[in-house]
């Protein structure tokens, strides 16, 4: 009866308590559309971000569920560059080749041939080849299932709260979703890997001859139509990622430009047609390049501030505070810096020696919830005053000559005459009645 209470009382505490706890921190995040200049799509769902920080400069509908279709794959290939080598042989599996659905793209890969992680990596973010994506999972988890769990693992902890995968390449699936944002962050995360950058910009390529496939005709263009000279959409300024596309989906896309050092990245799901997409895409990149730049709020050694150490030498005590690293923000055109304030904090406590560029501090700007900031350093080295060292050394010697005189008065002051260990004499003056001389009547020992 008492564990069926204490039963009982923790799911009144877990329902009242933490639960909503966990809730309020999965939903730590404001979910509504943002749109500040009215910008015009057409997809049900978009976001449009600063790559390099997530500041969220556009979003519709970011939030809700919807199917990721191959967008997935950047996924698969962000986990293969993290498990794998380039030059890893990998062995296709019969699996590899017959679970994918007809219809589906593919890479015509054939039962145990043997291929590079880099050349299925190739056709995995080229094409789209979906073969590809389950030769790679069962290489690195042995299963797409194990596979799939990794790749929720993984993820979490990128902070996607509303993102779960069944397979490596987005074949469709009820259970299989992901949102806007959360495609944002797999692809903020996908930029830092040089390889998929490098691959994903790729307008053809060609698988070589294999241990099973003697010819070199497999040949495969680009799926993102941004990044071809040869398509109507082609997007000067973009840099690549991934597109996507089921019957249940919809037209998906991750992608990246980058113009005049600003650096942006979009998805757009579930658009109807390809034309909505790409046009989708275009528009809020122009958005992006034509309302926002970067302000440079702190440089590079720039002397921030200047403070006086204690114990320092009268030249070193001085000491310039510097900026590590620059502050760049992406911020609307018609933002005013002016009002932007700093938060300079200087560690406690600084005293000399103090060598020239440690971290004495950081300086941080605030902005729309974001934290921008660098570590500042010292401009200088700061040499500690010899005045302390000085006085403390005579102090010393003037101790040390004190005891040296007590030890010597004690050494030299006389000893006294009676001492338990020694005789004691005593003399009689009485003169002797007989001989007139002085003589000894008694000698008394005391021991």
């Amino acid at each position: 009866m008492k564990q069926l209470n204490r039963i009982i009382i923790f799911t009144i505490i877990f329902i009242t308590i933490i639960l909503p706890i966990n809730t309020l921190l999965a939903t730590d995040i404001d979910t509504a559309d943002y749109n500040p200049d009215n910008v015009e799509t057409n997809s049900p769902s978009a976001i449009l971000m600063d790559a390099k920080t997530g500041n969220i400069l556009y979003s519709k509908d970011a939030f809700s569920k919807r199917y990721p279709a191959s967008t997935t794959k950047l996924m698969t290939a962000i986990l293969t560059l993290e498990n794998c080598e380039l030059d890893d042989i990998v062995t296709v599996s019969h699996n590899a080749i017959f679970s994918i659905p007809v219809g589906y793209s593919h890479a015509n890969l054939q039962e145990g041939e043997e291929l590079t992680v880099e050349q299925l990596l190739n056709v995995l973010l080229i094409p789209s080849a979906n073969d590809a994506a389950v030769a790679l999972a069962e290489h690195i988890s042995g299963s797409v299932e194990e596979f799939s769990n990794l790749m929720n693992s993984r993820a979490k902890e990128l902070g996607c709260l509303n993102t779960h995968f069944v397979n490596p390449n987005g074949i469709h699936n009820e259970d299989h979703y992901s949102t806007a944002y959360d495609l944002a962050l797999i692809g903020m995360y996908a930029m830092k890997f040089d390889d998929i950058v490098r691959i994903s910009k790729v307008n053809q390529y060609t698988l070589p001859k294999t241990n099973k496939y003697d010819k070199t005709d497999r040949i495969f263009n680009t799926t993102n139509g941004l990044i071809s000279n040869n398509s109507e959409y082609y997007y000067p300024s973009s840099t690549g990622l991934k597109t996507g596309y089921t019957d249940k989906s919809g037209y998906c896309i991750v992608t990246t430009a980058e113009k005049n050092g600003v650096e942006l990245l979009e998805v757009v799901l579930s658009s109807d047609s390809i034309d909505e997409r790409y046009k989708d895409c275009i528009n809020l990149f122009d958005y992006g390049f034509n309302n926002y730049s970067y302000e440079n709020l702190v440089t590079a050694n720039e002397v921030v501030d200047t403070i006086e150490i204690n114990g320092a030498t009268s030249d070193t005590k001085s000491l310039n505070v510097i900026a590590k690293n620059d502050i760049n923000v992406l911020l609307k055109n018609d933002s005013n810096i002016n009002n932007l304030n700093a938060n300079i904090s200087i560690n406690e406590n600084l005293s000399a020696p103090i060598a020239k560029d440690s971290v004495i501090g950081t300086i941080s700007y605030e902005i729309d919830g974001i934290t921008y900031s660098t570590d500042l350093i010292a401009g200088s080295s700061v040499e500690a005053s010899n005045f302390e060292t000085i006085v403390f050394r005579v102090l010393l010697i003037f101790l040390i000559l004190y005891l040296l005189v007590i030890i010597l008065k004690k050494l030299n002051k006389p000893r006294s005459t009676k001492n338990s260990n020694s005789f004691h004499i005593t003399k009689h003056s009485k003169k002797s009645k007989k001989g007139g001389r002085y003589k000894f009547n008694q000698i008394n020992e005391y021991l």
